[in-house]
């Protein structure tokens, strides 16, 4: 364990002694720090770090120190709304809502049949909301279309998996963090989106030195600024950058003969792919100089031991499984997995967006089930007490699609839960067409900005007023303990769900309700049955153990009883074709292959090694739209800001939106700090203000996604592309092409102007107005001389998170 103390972050606003402290985990981020909720007069006031939980010994990120403010929000959501002939959302009892819903979705499968209505959740629900989804969406209503913003988050997490290794789960743990000599952060910039691992990293790293640690992003972070090693490849050239250092791995490296023999299939076709991808190629399609990846094929080449992280910069790219596949490729080949210290450690963006996956409520079936797999759903059926023909097979349809489906019509009820889609979603402005042509449900503690197309909303509570269970980026299985009530008239998720099943008088094969448990703790039950015999086996945990052990990796069951540190230690892999997950697709165009195809590449309990090849972006920068687009995470902020931005300090850092760009591109375009431009792109623009400095490479310009209203025109996602990668169906977020044009007013000066009366008169800075017209201190400004004023300008200076490890 990297933590040699404790640190009790602590964030509470009491008038007198707290009550009560209740057992719980962090909802922000998927690295799932163990905590407290402070509770007095049935209200929370604070939150504390769980000193005995190893992934944080206490420790706080800033966005869970304020998660709790949301729950004392004033603008919660207090009872239904529903949409009235006026086009107004007016308040509405339950039943009233709920019938409207039932109605609409009866209707919905008399019409269109099973597969028109579709569910799209959240990745910070918890595990038994996911399954009772699950349940309610294959057996109830029959419908394939169950999906969650994890897709556009981490989906590309469960698809590079399941076609490596033949089920899902992350090898590697944040325990082979803490152990191993090398670590390398592929587009996983962890100090703004989990602060408190990397203060696990870095705390280590400052007293040890290792691990040697690799970054790769084409931007200068503060996860970069820190690495031993900054690869700052150009946008899109991700698997580029992944084939040289493989190519040259293979040709000079330490490779595992023994383990690949043994081990693995499909090396002849994975070299055969790599061929020519010398580092000079590599370096010309990437922008890395040949000398750097040398020296990273060098230390990833001779390294005892190797952990790998992914995120978003991989993840939201144009080959983003792909690239994940060649970094399972690179692990394979060195031997370097199932072991201390190593192994592919794919993250997840969410607290529980894993526990989606792992339970059903998106992609496969529940427990890692293979939706393609007759006797998968035969076993499903037997689980549920349902006729195997009722369930619905094949493989499931990502959000895009589904937008796609309802711009024809094909969707009656929209159910979205948990999730800000018309922020979150990329070109935006397609998304929000679509939505408005089908009906649709919104589950939220507040209005968001998906309320402008929302038919009926469902107030739903908040972490610390619902108990479950998630599973956090590394297969720990965290619990939260229910802290106070929802206020009234607010009900959980589950009971939400539940209730949805009883109007609808779901019943399985005998008449009986389809849901038969009543509280999380029964659900939780229920699916360990579930769980048993799969690679994702729980059937060893219950609450009490979770709060005991803080928290446990799955496989959890007789054989691991504490659970399991990290996966194929034994080096077998769930790729049994009666056994698997998936029988993957093909790597190139996505479709997924037939058993027989699966069968033939002769796995069997063996890895997986794909041929990974390099496809540029299909959006290019082009004379009109010569920029790069890339979009990300803040330290201060979580997502669309439905939480963060109703935590003052929080909101204070960081309260709108802004435009990264280089010093060289803004010093040719004239642009100037502070000052507000416009963005265009082939989909929409923003206008927001320019921070200029060397975090981005020239070429590129950085918007972060967090900000989204539909009046104040900074929404990154007006601008991205919609593009999905064709295994994981996840969007193209990272590489659009955009410009940046000034906002200015002329003025001509007259003969008794000076700097200082056009400044009052204008409102803006000598030294902005001076810049912006690339004039001297000294110069004069000359009678009847054309001046450019900037429209606007507005101050952006977003403070730096000084965590712990700064001080040591």
């Amino acid at each position: 364990m990297a933590w040699e103390k404790e640190r009790i972050d602590t964030n509470i606003y009491s008038q007198g002694e707290v009550e009560k402290w209740v057992y719980s985990t962090c909802n922000i981020c998927s690295v799932g720090c163990g905590c407290y909720v402070a509770v007095k007069d049935n209200k929370i006031v604070g939150i504390k770090g769980n000193g005995k939980h190893s992934i944080n010994r206490g420790r706080l990120g800033p966005k869970g120190e304020n998660q709790w403010y949301a729950n004392n929000s004033e603008d919660r959501l207090l009872q239904p709304l529903i949409r009235n002939k006026q086009g107004e959302l007016v308040p509405s009892t339950w039943d009233e809502a709920m019938n409207i819903i039932v109605s609409k979705a009866q209707n919905s499968l008399k019409t269109k049949g099973t597969n028109s209505i579709a569910i799209y959740s959240t990745g910070q629900g918890f595990l038994e909301d996911y399954y009772t989804l699950a349940k309610i969406g294959r057996a109830g209503l029959q419908t394939h279309l169950l999906d969650a913003n994890t897709r556009l988050c981490t989906a590309t997490t469960e698809f590079c998996l399941l076609q490596s290794f033949g089920g899902d789960g992350t090898p590697a743990s944040f325990g082979d963090i803490d152990e191993t000599d090398m670590l390398m952060l592929f587009g996983h910039n962890v100090a703004e989106t989990g602060t408190v691992l990397f203060e696990r990293i870095m705390e280590r790293k400052k007293k040890t030195g290792k691990p040697y640690l690799i970054v790769v992003d084409p931007r200068r972070t503060a996860t970069a600024e820190e690495a031993d090693l900054h690869l700052k490849l150009y946008p899109g050239t991700n698997v580029a950058l992944l084939n040289g250092l493989l190519y040259d791995v293979l040709q000079n490296g330490k490779v595992d003969t023994s383990f690949i023999e043994n081990s693995t299939v499909g090396f002849e076709e994975m070299k055969e792919a790599l061929a020519g991808w010398t580092l000079e190629k590599a370096s010309k399609v990437t922008g890395v100089s040949v000398e750097t990846l040398k020296e990273a094929s060098e230390k990833l080449g001779k390294t005892s031991s190797l952990v790998t992280t992914t995120l978003q910069g991989t993840f939201q790219s144009a080959d983003a499984t792909t690239a994940c596949v060649a970094i399972n490729n690179l692990h394979l080949v060195r031997g370097l997995i199932g072991k201390v210290g190593s192994g592919p450690l794919h993250m997840a963006g969410q607290p529980s967006s894993s526990a989606n996956r792992t339970a059903g409520g998106v992609g496969t079936y529940p427990a890692q089930r293979n939706s393609s797999n007759p006797a998968h759903i035969k076993e499903m059926a037997k689980l549920w007490n349902m006729e195997p023909v009722k369930l619905p097979l094949g493989p499931e349809k990502g959000i895009e699609e589904q937008i796609e489906m309802m711009e024809n019509g094909e969707i009656g009820l929209f159910w979205n839960i948990g999730t800000n889609p018309l922020v979150s979603l990329p070109n935006r402005q397609r998304a929000k067409k679509a939505l408005e042509n089908t009906f649709v449900v919104v589950q939220d503690p507040f209005i968001t900005e998906t309320a402008a197309v929302a038919d009926v909303i469902l107030p739903a509570a908040l972490w610390g007023e619902k108990e479950g269970t998630m599973e956090n980026a590394d297969r720990t299985i965290n619990l939260l303990r229910k802290a106070v009530d929802p206020p009234e008239g607010v009900k959980s998720d589950f009971e939400i769900l539940l209730d949805f099943a009883h109007r609808m008088k779901l019943k399985d094969k005998d008449g009986n309700p389809l849901i038969q448990y009543s509280n999380p703790e029964a659900c939780f039950e229920e699916w360990k049955e579930i769980s048993r015999g799969r690679p994702c086996d729980m059937t060893g945990i219950t609450y009490e153990k979770l709060e005991q052990y803080n928290g446990m990796h799955w496989p959890v069951n007789e054989k691991n009883p504490e659970g399991t540190t990290r996966l194929y230690s034994d080096f077998v892999f769930p790729t049994q074709s009666d056994y698997t997950q998936s029988y993957t697709k093909d790597q190139f165009t996505g479709r997924p292959l037939t058993k027989e195809e699966f069968e033939a590449k002769g796995a069997n309990g063996r890895a997986l090694l794909h041929p990974t090849k390099y496809l540029p972006p299909m959006e290019q920068p082009t004379e009109e739209f010569p920029l790069w687009l890339t979009t990300g995470r803040l330290v201060w902020h979580w997502h669309t800001r439905t939480k963060t931005a109703r935590a003052p300090m929080l909101q204070t850092k960081a309260p709108h939106g802004y435009v990264e760009i280089n010093k060289e591109d803004a010093d040719e375009l004239g642009i100037i700090q502070g000052e507000v431009v416009k963005i265009s792109s082939p989909r929409g623009w923003v206008k927001v203000p320019a921070r200029i400095g060397d975090i981005v490479q020239k070429g590129l310009i950085f918007v972060p996604f967090h900000y989204g209203s539909w009046t104040r025109h900074e929404a990154a996602n007006e601008l991205t592309a919609d593009f999905t990668d064709p295994l994981s169906k996840q969007p193209t977020f990272k590489q659009s092409a955009c410009k940046i044009e000034k906002l200015r007013e002329t003025h001509r000066v007259k003969v008794d102007e000076t700097i200082d009366t056009l400044t009052e008169q204008y409102g803006i800075s000598r030294e902005a107005l001076l810049k912006a017209n690339r004039l001297k201190k000294n110069d004069h400004i000359g009678n009847g001389n054309l001046l450019e004023i900037p429209v606007s300008m507005l101050n952006t200076p977003i403070p730096a998170y000084l965590p712990d490890y700064k001080k040591l």
